[in-house]
């Protein structure tokens, strides 16, 4: 039997309330938090993962504000998801840029045995890590349905994440808006 798989990015403390935290990305962890309790089907999560020198990388020199610094309480999931994962006992796929290739990787291996029925994005930053993780996932797997629910998401400002989602839309990535069911397309 295939399963629905929920991908929650990088809901990180320091992208919710720490160095890179907003007040769009608070109501998205909320969402995330609902759309969790509901959901029925298999649950992964990523997790921004750098280095203390994340300053010397290429994407420190670009985005210079220290984030997610593995150990730290910022690299950490936040607190309700956190509980979430470990009752369910989710597995997580640490990665040090925007996309996993780990994460498409293991849907694949599980899209080739037909287990997977659809896909669900939701998570931070709508701009980065959202878009750049749904395209990975859709171009492994072109035929599978992948959808993000956009009041799940916040980007870096409203109008990046706006323009994440309209890009996503360009590449097939059903949206959704967290007023329907849980029902998968």
């Amino acid at each position: 039997m295939a399963d629905r798989y929920l991908i929650v990015i990088d809901m990180q403390n320091d992208f919710v309330t720490g160095a890179l935290g907003t007040e769009e990305a608070k109501m998205a962890a909320e969402n995330t938090v609902q759309k969790i309790n509901g959901f029925q089907g298999k649950i992964l999560f990523t997790q921004d993962t750098h280095p203390e020198n994340y300053l010397d990388t290429q994407e420190g020199k670009m985005l210079p504000v220290k984030h997610c610094i593995k150990g730290t309480p910022g690299w950490q999931l936040i607190p309700e998801l956190e509980m979430i994962r470990e009752q369910k006992k989710a597995p997580v796929f640490e990665k040090n840029t925007f996309g996993s290739v780990a994460l498409a990787q293991f849907l694949l291996e599980k899209y080739q045995e037909k287990k997977v029925e659809s896909v669900e994005l939701v998570g931070l930053c709508t701009d980065i890590c959202v878009i750049s993780n749904a395209l990975l996932i859709k171009a492994y797997m072109p035929e599978l349905p992948v959808m993000v629910d956009s009041s799940c998401c916040a980007g870096v400002s409203p109008d990046k994440h706006e323009a994440a989602l309209q890009t996503m839309e360009s590449c097939q990535i059903i949206l959704k808006d967290g007023r329907e069911e849980n029902d998968a397309v």
